[in-house]
């Protein structure tokens, strides 16, 4: 019978509608249109950010933020550009151009698509937390520092994208400082951290936007100052719905752009991988559901393959955003693609405001992003905790923010196997045993002690017989004094890898060229499978393989009697 392959995908928002009714309906409407209001800003400040512009950041949010609703795994998730993807977007865009960015957005979505169609969703969640905690601070404190330059108004036109560069170019520039930038900048700060004491529902970076750009538009309109750059300044406005477009490729051959960009689509698809299904799983907890994980992907991939299209940057899930929606009451993917409707109305009739929005108040949002996405709570509740937590925390943080996030997952999730192997070898413990061994009372039969016969010596493994211990293996059994007949007992190995496999035949081999007999005891079907696979156990003979200590004696014992 041939093995059945099924695709996990199962979108929500079919589920929800089965049961759907008006009072529903009332709910998400009213959820959608606040959560549609608090995007706005958010997906104008990433676009910005980002390197490319307000309109891309809004048909992102519109395009995205629909797709992945209308088909995505969760009841509530809101999708959308995210302040994770700035610091590779930026990157992209510095040496691969808008086109590059385009192919690897596309490339991420495919690799999206495919770890949800071979269902990878549940090995996503198995990212080290550390690893989780460092690049998400390491990305706000590099979204922080991109935002220097418009908070002071200093008008650097081409600011350096090295962390340390852009830092010295800060201080070269200080002297030209804006002032009423800074303030503006400082006062959107402010409104943005006082306004949930007046009012949770009221979303502070939209009443910052809302203030600073009528108090911008006041100074010149009756006071003839044009204190600072707005948006309109600097990126063409949204004047309509964007046309659908091919990636530009640049005159080098496309599978050289896409070897080039595969390392960086790889970390986009990682990214809005994880930051979607913690999203989903947070939301989970708030409403008492469950996320199909695997729709989730499929429909994040589906999301970043299209939006490039139509000039829009890589998306994922917002916890922010879900959260926000939550708690005004939406409960179906409806909220979701009311929200969309919400931004597409802002891209069609609103384009002129959006120009008018003062570039400090946007830095002054971004900044407060940075500050929530910093977490620096956890960070200070982990550094009580062990130190290889620490190590990884901190290594994957310093490496984001002086390298790139590619580097940083990649020596962080190194760094995290490195410390796992070493703390499950100094739990592996191999130890030789003569003349009387203790039995504890851990299942078998009580804290007893057992006699092991003359000729006869135990070798216990407590642990699972992997390449971290099989060079002590190796060690311990090499004795030159070894006794004739050798227990090797296994009963808590767990599992057994192919370098314990591997030093495990090589002893056996050795010990029936020496004339020795092995007996392994305690062996569980996982182990017995693995090691009958390569013939250890037609090399030994079925008889002296055996599932308790007490049969392994036994047998040891009529060893001896024949060698007599």
């Amino acid at each position: 019978m041939k093995p059945h392959f099924s695709i996990d995908f199962r979108p929500k928002l079919f589920d929800t509608l089965r049961n759907y009714n008006g009072e529903k309906f009332a709910k998400d409407v009213m959820a959608g249109i606040i959560v549609g209001i608090v995007a706005i800003p958010l997906a104008i400040a990433f676009g910005i950010a980002s390197g490319v512009g307000p309109t891309e950041g809004l048909v992102t949010a519109i395009i995205a933020g629909f797709l992945i609703s209308a088909f995505g795994g969760s009841r509530v998730q809101i999708g959308g550009p995210t302040g994770a993807f700035i610091v590779i977007i930026y990157g992209i865009i510095q040496q691969f151009g808008v086109g590059g960015l385009a192919i690897a957005t596309i490339m991420a979505g495919i690799m999206l698509l495919l770890m949800g169609i071979f269902k990878l969703g549940s090995i996503i969640k198995f990212m080290p937390y550390p690893i989780i905690v460092g690049f998400t601070a390491g990305i706000a404190v590099t979204i922080f520092s991109t935002q220097i330059n418009d908070l002071l108004g200093l008008g650097i036109k081409d600011v350096p994208a090295e962390f340390f560069e852009k830092w010295a170019c800060y201080f070269a520039n200080i002297g030209q400082i804006n002032w009423w930038a800074l303030g503006i900048g400082l006062a959107s700060i402010l409104i943005i951290v006082f306004t949930p004491k007046i009012s949770k529902k009221l979303p502070g970076s939209l009443l910052a936007i809302v203030i600073m750009t009528a108090f911008c538009w006041a100074l010149e309109r009756f006071m003839g100052i044009h204190p600072v750059a707005t948006i309109g300044d600097l990126y063409e406005l949204p004047s309509g719905l964007p046309a659908f477009r091919l990636p530009s490729l640049g005159e080098q051959p496309i599978w050289t752009t896409i070897q080039q960009l595969l390392p960086t689509a790889f970390t986009i698809a990682m990214l809005g991988a994880i930051e979607s299904l913690l999203s989903a799983m947070v939301a989970d907890g708030v409403i008492s559901s469950r996320h199909n994980s695997n729709t989730e992907l499929m429909a994040q991939g589906v999301a970043n393959i299209v939006v490039p299209f139509f000039g829009g940057i890589p998306a994922t899930g917002a916890i922010a955003r879900t959260m926000a929606n939550i708690n005004n009451g939406g409960r179906t993917p409806v909220a979701g693609i009311v929200h969309t409707v919400v931004l597409l109305l802002v891209l069609l009739l609103l384009g002129g405001l959006v120009g008018a929005i003062p570039m400090p108040c946007l830095a002054g949002v971004l900044i407060m992003v940075s500050y929530n996405m910093s977490g620096w709570r956890t960070i200070r509740s982990m550094c009580r905790q062990s130190r290889s937590d620490i190590a990884i925390l901190f290594t994957t943080m310093l490496l984001t923010i002086i390298f790139d996030l590619t580097i940083a997952i990649e020596v962080g999730l190194i760094l995290a196997v490195v410390l796992f192997v070493r703390r499950i070898m100094e739990t592996s413990k191999i130890s030789v045993l003569r003349d009387e061994m203790e039995l504890h009372n851990d299942g078998e039969e009580g804290d007893v002690h057992l006699s092991i016969p003359k000729g006869v010596e135990v070798y216990e493994i407590n642990g699972p017989l992997f390449f971290g211990i099989a060079t002590k293996f190796e060690e311990m059994t090499s004795m030159r004094d070894a006794m004739p007949i050798r227990i090797v007992r296994m009963r808590k190995v767990s599992f057994i890898d192919s370098t314990g496999l591997h030093n495990l035949e090589i002893f056996i081999e050795t010990a029936i060229k020496a004339g020795q007999k092995i007996i392994l005891s305690g062996v569980n079907k996982r182990v017995y499978n693995s090691i009958e696979r390569i013939g250890l156990v037609d090399k030994l003979g079925k008889e002296n393989v055996l599932d308790h200590i007490d049969k392994a004696l036994e047998r040891a014992n009529e060893l001896v009697n024949q060698n007599q």
